[in-house]
C-alpha cells in the first residue's frame, strides 16, 4: 500500500496520466484528512476551483490541492513530534495518567479527523494548515468557550456523528467536532443545553 509521501509523488508527475494522479490525490485522504475524507476533498475541490466530480482537473489545480494539503500535514506531524516528546517527558517524570487532551489526541493519530466536519459542505475556509495551527494553540493554552478555528460561539452538542466520538459539541458556524479539552465546563453545559432547546 503506497504512502503519503508515493502518493503525492504521483500527483506532480507529468508523466503520470491525468486520472491516476487525481485518483492518487483522493488516496493522499486516506492517510491524511483533518476534516474526514469527504469533507477535505469538498475544502481542497473549493480552494484550488475545481469541481469534486471533475474528472478532467487541470494538473496545476491538483498541484495547488495537494500543495495545501502537504503544508497542513507538516503542521500537524509537527505537532505530534511534539506531544510525543511531552509524553515521554511525563512519562519520565511520573506521570503515567493522560489528561483529556491525550484522551482525544489517541483519536485522531495521523490527522484523520482532527477537526471533523460531519457534513461534508460545512468546513472551514481558511487555509487547513491555518485550521491547524488554530487548533492546536487551543489545545496548549486553557479552554475557552468558543470554537477554535472560527471563534464562533454557537456551538450545539450531537448525536450519531460519523466518527469517533459520535457526540459532541459541533460549531454551527465552520462545521467542526470541537475537541472538548479546548471548551470549558460551561460551554459544553451550553452546548448540550443549546441541542434541547432546538430538540423541543
Amino acid at each position: 500500500m503506497a504512502g503519503f509521501r508515493s502518493l503525492a509523488r504521483q500527483v506532480r508527475d507529468p508523466r503520470c496520466d491525468l486520472a491516476l494522479r487525481r485518483y492518487s490525490l483522493r488516496k493522499c485522504l486516506e492517510r491524511f484528512a483533518p476534516y474526514g475524507h469527504r469533507a477535505t476533498w469538498d475544502h481542497l475541490c473549493a480552494r484550488a476551483g475545481f469541481d469534486p466530480e471533475d474528472r478532467s482537473v487541470d494538473p496545476a489545480r491538483l498541484v495547488a490541492a495537494l500543495d495545501e494539503l502537504e503544508e497542513a500535514r507538516a503542521v500537524w506531524l509537527a505537532y505530534e513530534v511534539e506531544f510525543a516528546e511531552r509524553r515521554r517527558k511525563e512519562k519520565h517524570d511520573g506521570l503515567r495518567r493522560p489528561g483529556t487532551v491525550d484522551d482525544w489526541h489517541r483519536m485522531t493519530w495521523g490527522g484523520f479527523g482532527v477537526a471533523w466536519c460531519d457534513d461534508p459542505r460545512v468546513h472551514p475556509r481558511e487555509p487547513l494548515a491555518e485550521v491547524l495551527r488554530r487548533l492546536i494553540d487551543a489545545l496548549e493554552r486553557e479552554p475557552g468557550s468558543s470554537c477554535p478555528v472560527c471563534q464562533g460561539e454557537r456551538l450545539m452538542w450531537r448525536h450519531d456523528l460519523d466518527h469517533e466520538p459520535s457526540t459532541g459539541p459541533v460549531c454551527a458556524d465552520c462545521g467542526i467536532l470541537v475537541p472538548r479539552p479546548v471548551l470549558t465546563t460551561a460551554a459544553l453545559a451550553e452546548a448540550r443545553r443549546a441541542r434541547l432547546l432546538v430538540s423541543a
